[in-house]
């Protein structure tokens, strides 16, 4: 598995609930760690971390996860049981890219596409989607190479631009895929009038064994960005990344050491890992 970057997805104190429906909806899952803060959770092998936040932040589209089936069955299936409570984006059809398709904004306002392909041509079950909207329109194909420049292990599988004929702007990026660390992203522009932008709602983790590589990500990342509290930050294209020392989750589930560790890192922007591991 590869969770040296892996999504967190904020929740209203329904993590447990959403964690519960998750692995219903998808076969192959497992609740890795749970706490009343956050519970991680494996599916189909992948990294997902589902926060208790609160009522501050609400997941939006801006980010969605695009879901290869190679069944029918499963597909069918987890659109059915994913639009309960929720609100079809794209209804489920065949598309020029797909002969099953579909795009749906779950109860808890988490976006899917789901795809019947084959695995290998992406290389991961669940990959999330950026979506640069408002003032981020445009910029998909910049972001990518910004992000590369940044992480090691990247590569561009493929960026398609819209034409003449699509009804956006032409040469915007209407699909690119491409990987950090390993680890497959997606990434789109839309000229549409969106009621929506990148948020706090759904933020990328990148876990880091040393020091070093917390201060090069934390530099790296917030310059044209902001800083935030407690290992969070925002890029210069909005986008929110949580940088944190692999050895959070052995000092998190040391039920002695946790809270210690816990009123240590809240006072923190960057994580320092000495201070944590001396608290």
């Amino acid at each position: 598995m590869n969770d040296s970057i892996y999504p967190c997805l904020w929740f209203d104190n329904q993590a447990a609930e959403a964690a519960d429906f998750y692995g219903s909806v998808f076969k192959e899952t497992e609740v890795t760690q749970k706490s009343p803060v956050a519970i991680n959770m494996e599916l189909h092998g992948q990294r997902f971390m589902l926060l208790n936040g609160g009522p501050m932040f609400t997941v939006n589209p801006s980010i969605s996860f695009f879901v290869v089936f190679e069944t029918d069955k499963e597909l069918v299936y987890a659109w059915e049981k994913l639009r309960e409570g929720g609100t079809e984006l794209m209804a489920l059809d065949e598309y020029p890219w797909s002969k099953k398709y579909g795009w749906v904004q779950d109860r808890y306002h988490v976006s899917w596409q789901l795809s019947y392909g084959k695995l290998a041509d992406v290389g991961q079950k669940f990959t999330p989607s950026l979506m640069f909207v408002g003032e981020q329109n445009g910029k998909a194909e910049e972001a990518i190479h910004f992000y590369m420049s940044i992480f090691d292990e990247s590569k561009i599988h493929g960026i398609l631009n819209y034409s003449e004929e699509d009804p956006d702007t032409e040469g915007n990026v209407k699909h690119a895929q491409f990987n950090i660390r390993n680890y497959v992203l997606m990434a789109m522009d839309s000229s549409l009038d969106h009621n929506f932008s990148f948020n706090e709602g759904i933020s990328l983790v990148v876990s880091c064994k040393t020091q070093e590589e917390i201060d090069y990500f934390w530099a790296k990342l917030t310059k044209g960005g902001q800083e935030g509290m407690c290992g969070w930050l925002k890029d210069k294209y909005g986008v929110s990344w949580q940088i944190v020392p692999a050895i959070l989750d052995n000092l998190m589930t040391d039920e002695d050491k946790a809270p210690r560790v816990m009123e240590a890192f809240l006072k923190m922007k960057k994580f320092d890992i000495e201070t944590l591991v001396k608290a």
